[in-house]
């Protein structure tokens, strides 16, 4: 399909720099498979799913996966910035680097000087392979666990691009952008869907009897970046790793069997549940990489409901959510969702999707 048919205008004000406060006041438009709308909270969703309904919730933690350094090659120094997006042993990630003309297999770059890092006060990496459109593979000095110490002192928050162009990471993007119940580190770009959740209503969603389960996708930086290609058919999704376990993959496997809906909270954990099912829509433990990349004309396996937030024009999350309800029915809730105020993106608001019956 034509990238352009999924663009579309949307104002600069619309961009949300902060979160709603407390996180379940964000609006949330719940989309139905009629194409009419509710404007309502996100603290209103017990109201709008029934009991015997799961919840598919994505438990990464966000990690300080953004360094800022320098490589020095003789006298030559360079200031470099580099994005970690995909973790392939315990002391090394591939990574997008900027500039990445100034990096060459080889090279030593030293992050995180002044930061403390290790008691030495750098975190050292060497340049193992170099790849396509900035990606790097780093080998750190580190490993494991010593690895993960030294990046939540050197690293930064990885805010998306369309924040952290408009204003500085602070204190509170390290509580912020991460859900109440992240436990599993590794990702590097947070499941926006989740932050929209708070101890009080994840209580009340429990007495309502409506399921919570927890499976892992590591989301990676190649979610933010843009589709270069006019032809969805034409571009490659990076992979991600994720993991569902067998007690899970039961649990959600006997919810559908007593008429339960599956909803998912938020993209990842639809693509995760996606790249795992069966063709019935059954579940078995499942753990690897997934580059799944979802469009129009998909047929979907186990998902009946998505809850999401709202995404950038032409990108592969507004792809998906066009796949998941269609494509006149998304660009009709856009259009409701921008003049009617809501805020876009990873500390916007939030929409219900029902899954389109076609």
């Amino acid at each position: 399909m034509r990238v352009d048919l999924f663009d579309f205008e949307l104002p600069d004000e619309r961009i949300a720099l902060r979160p709603a406060e407390p996180r379940d006041s964000a609006r949330l438009l719940a989309v139905h498979r009629d194409n009419t709308f509710d404007d309502r909270l996100v603290r209103d969703l017990p109201d709008l799913l029934r009991a015997g309904d799961v919840l598919v919730f994505n438990d990464t933690r966000v990690i300080p996966a953004r360094l800022t350094g320098t490589r020095t090659r003789d006298d030559a120094v360079a200031r470099i910035e580099a994005t970690l997006h995909m973790r392939t042993g315990p002391d090394r990630w591939r990574a997008f680097v900027k500039p990445g003309k100034r990096l060459k297999v080889g090279d030593q770059v030293c992050f995180g000087s002044g930061t403390n890092v290790c008691l030495s006060g750098v975190l050292n990496a060497k340049v193992a392979e170099k790849g396509a459109d900035g990606e790097f593979l780093l080998v750190f000095e580190f490993s494991g666990g010593a690895l993960d110490e030294a990046l939540q002192s050197a690293g930064h928050m990885p805010l998306p691009p369309y924040i952290a162009s408009k204003r500085a990471e602070d204190s509170r993007d390290r509580s912020d952008y991460q859900t109440v119940y992240a436990r599993t580190n590794g990702a590097v770009a947070a499941p926006t869907a989740g932050l929209h959740f708070t101890p009080e209503l994840l209580s009340v969603l429990q007495e309502r009897s409506i399921e919570q389960q927890f499976v892992t996708l590591h989301v990676g930086a190649g979610t933010f970046l843009p589709v270069k290609a006019d032809d969805t058919a034409d571009h490659k999704m990076h992979a991600e790793i994720g993991e569902i376990d067998s007690a899970t993959a039961a649990a959600i496997n006997a919810a559908r069997a007593r008429g339960g809906r599956v909803i998912c909270v938020g993209t990842t954990s639809l693509r995760l549940l996606e790249s795992a099912a069966a063709e019935d829509g059954t579940l078995s433990a499942w753990s690897g990489a997934t580059d799944i990349f979802i469009t129009p004309g998909y047929r979907f396996r186990i998902a009946d409901m998505l809850l999401t937030n709202f995404h950038l024009p032409r990108s592969t999350l507004f792809m998906l959510v066009s796949a998941f309800s269609g494509l006149e029915s998304m660009q009709k809730a856009y259009r409701h969702a921008i003049a009617s105020g809501y805020r876009f993106y990873s500390y916007g608001d939030a929409c219900l999707l029902s899954r389109s019956a076609s």
